[in-house]
């Protein structure tokens, strides 16, 4: 694949490395400086690419969505934080048939993660004296809190369970990301967590994703391109 990456710091850094590691050629980085860039000077740049993978800032959503849907190269979009703009997002895509896939985490460990909290949510539905609750914990430059995984957690099991739900957010150091589901009782707790040991992990679901999403159109989560890989 020819790829364009959005971001140039830790994830952005891994994607490239990973990506050249696997022979795909990495043809532009948009950093900071591009921001000043019209959104025509981007599409201009964007064309002749497969793929554009996005880990960047939240606030650059829109138009990342928007240049990648003008130049019709589909979007990996592994930025958190923009999930009050998800109907907009989804109007830029429909209106220029342009596709885009996005995703609370790139980890597949974690999506995997989601089908057992969605399972034991289930499960303890019918059990009113447990109590769930979410933890969560990353690095301290992390702006997003709770994480965009915990809310992703948070409605996978609101989907069976009907209760207030609580989140405990910590953000410190070098954290690469923890999440934990608790279900408590008196009696007993059963505690469910994925530990992310590296960024890594991340980078390599952006890059499944992205060899996945080209030739498609629409919208698709993270979570689609697990099941189809996973049959």
């Amino acid at each position: 694949m020819k790829l364009a990456l959005v971001g140039d710091g830790a994830m952005g850094q891994l994607v490239a490395s990973q990506a050249k590691a696997a022979g795909d050629e990495v043809g532009v980085i948009f950093t900071s400086v591009d921001s000043s860039r019209s959104i025509d000077e981007i599409v201009s740049m964007l064309h002749g690419h497969d793929v554009a993978i996005d880990f960047s800032a939240s606030t650059a959503v829109m138009r990342n969505v928007e240049a990648c849907a003008q130049a019709s190269v589909p979007l990996v979009e592994g930025t958190t934080g923009w999930g009050d703009q998800e109907h907009a997002v989804r109007d830029i895509v429909d209106k220029h048939k342009g596709t885009l896939v996005y995703g609370a985490n790139f980890s597949i460990g974690v999506n995997v993660f989601y089908k057992i909290v969605r399972r034991a949510a289930k499960l303890f539905s019918g059990f009113d004296q447990y109590e769930v609750f979410i933890e969560e914990q990353h690095h301290s430059r992390k702006r997003d809190k709770p994480s965009g995984t915990a809310l992703k957690l948070r409605s996978l099991i609101a989907e069976s369970i009907d209760k207030e739900l609580s989140i405990a957010s910590t953000r410190a150091g070098q954290i690469p990301g923890t999440h934990r589901v608790g279900f408590d009782s008196a009696a007993d707790q059963i505690l469910l967590t994925h530990m992310a040991r590296s960024r890594e992990g991340f980078a390599t679901g952006a890059l499944l994703a992205a060899r996945w999403v080209v030739g498609k159109t629409g919208v698709y989560e993270f979570s689609d391109v697990i099941e189809d890989v996973m049959k």
